[in-house]
């Protein structure tokens, strides 16, 4: 059986060795297994890293690139006949070893015994420390084996490399392999925010909606949600992270739903914001209009060359003048943005990486300097406007919340929004809701 992703992932591994130099050593663990309660595991979910370089999704398992030899190891769990019929099919070293292209492969219980001598005199370990106390403590007791038999000739590593450095940066632009999943998870996610649309009318419950995302996840075959779903009907979507979704829905109010899925390790991130009784009016309408702009002025700067500051810049300054418009501040649109004056309506930045991970690895700035866009980066665009209810705020803009977020692949044309399937334009919206009342009246 052999993997049909097998050489994408032995490029990244050459391409990491290649990055590290032929005097290092790579050692990489993926996730542990995390228990829920008692004896229930919560779903097993493979390390990213790991992950992007192997595409072995088994918890238990260890790679080592070996630099001086250019070969890559797996240690990985044994066949256990007995515990296959209760958890399922093991690969086993053998079968691993030529389904995924690996030049070796170990039962992991021979990693404390065989590690060291790949370890002996080469100049660098790189590695992950600090996310796991019991791998920290077992990398470190690897060298100390190794000083400790220093006056045999044996050498241990001289340095100790963060080994996210390189691989972060790697992960930061995504290949073709990477991409054609990202647009899939893309299309099942806007499926989702679509079937969500057409379900919402008013005495419904959260939780309801997000049972529809669900179930479009879960029926397009996307492994999980990304993360916990946010479903927040009325002043719940002031809460940005609102995950209760247990409140009733109101007629007249909006619905901000911030759901994505999870394909073969890859996340989507979507958020909407709809009206309950599927009609955008009064100030609801105005805070959308001026959201969905800002969205639309910080699209014009997501393309290469542009930095990463600038999307959010364009959002906030179509945003600030809306604040302005309907006297939430008072001032100049200079002023209110340099103050920082607006930050009390939207508090979080217009975007992040996306990938692997939903908040996905790579640096912000380089040199102190917001970093330039290149083609393969993937984003979020995503401004907001959160009005919470108080004294000075007039009646008719409390409580209204509207996030439009889209993922966003820069290419070398400029762009090209990958969640464009699920409609964010008003009239769009108002179509899908009123064709889908329509269907429920005749059904």
């Amino acid at each position: 059986m052999t993997h049909p992703d097998l050489a994408v992932y032995a490029a990244r591994r050459a391409r990491l060795m290649a990055e590290l130099g032929s005097d290092a050593v790579a050692v990489l663990a993926t996730a542990p297994e995390r228990l829920r309660n008692r004896d229930s595991h919560y779903p097993y979910r493979f390390d990213s890293h790991f992950y992007y370089l192997t595409g072995f999704a088994e918890p238990e398992a260890v790679l080592v690139l070996h630099g001086a030899s250019g070969r890559s190891i797996l240690f990985c769990r044994e066949r256990d006949p007995e515990r296959e019929i209760w958890d399922g099919l093991r690969y086993g070293p053998q079968a691993a070893r030529e389904a995924f292209g690996f030049d070796e492969a170990w039962p992991i219980g021979e990693l404390d015994q065989r590690l060291p001598d790949w370890l002996s005199g080469q100049a660098a370990l790189h590695c992950v420390l600090g996310e796991d106390a019991a791998w920290d403590r077992r990398v470190l007791d690897w060298l100390q084996a190794l000083r400790a038999l220093a006056r045999n000739g044996v050498q241990a590593p001289r340095g100790m490399f963060d080994l996210r450095r390189v691989l972060d940066a790697m992960r930061l632009i995504k290949d073709e392999h990477e991409i054609a999943i990202m647009q899939r998870s893309a299309d099942i996610a806007a499926a989702a925010h679509c079937r969500a649309m057409r379900a919402t009318r008013p005495g419904m419950n959260e939780y309801q909606i997000e049972a529809e995302l669900l179930y479009e996840f879960r029926r397009q075959g996307a492994q999980a949600p990304a993360y916990t779903s946010i479903v927040a009907g009325g002043a719940h979507a002031c809460v940005l992270h609102y995950v209760e979704n247990n409140g009733w829905l109101a007629d007249g109010e909006l619905l901000l739903v911030d759901a994505g899925c999870e394909l073969d390790g890859y996340a989507s991130d979507i958020t909407r914001t709809f009206p309950v009784n599927g009609r955008f009016t009064g100030a609801a309408r105005d805070v959308y209009a001026c959201v969905l702009a800002a969205q639309a002025a910080a699209l014009e700067q997501v393309r290469p060359g542009n930095s990463w500051q600038a999307p959010h810049e364009a959002a906030v300054r179509v945003l600030a003048q809306g604040m302005l418009d309907w006297r939430l501040l008072q001032g100049s649109l200079d002023g209110v943005v340099e103050s920082g004056a607006y930050k009390r309506f939207y508090m979080h930045r217009t975007g992040h990486w996306l990938g692997l991970d939903v908040h996905d690895v790579g640096e912000y700035k380089q040199g102190g300097e917001w970093r330039p866009l290149q083609p393969g980066m993937v984003l979020t665009v995503e401004p907001g406007c959160y009005i919470r209810a108080a004294e000075d705020i007039p009646q008719a803009f409390c409580n209204i919340g509207v996030r439009i977020e889209d993922d966003v692949l820069v290419d070398v044309d400029g762009h090209r929004v990958l969640t464009s399937a699920v409609p964010s334009a008003m009239a769009g919206i108002e179509a899908l809701m009123a064709q889908a009342g329509e269907e429920r009246e005749h059904a």
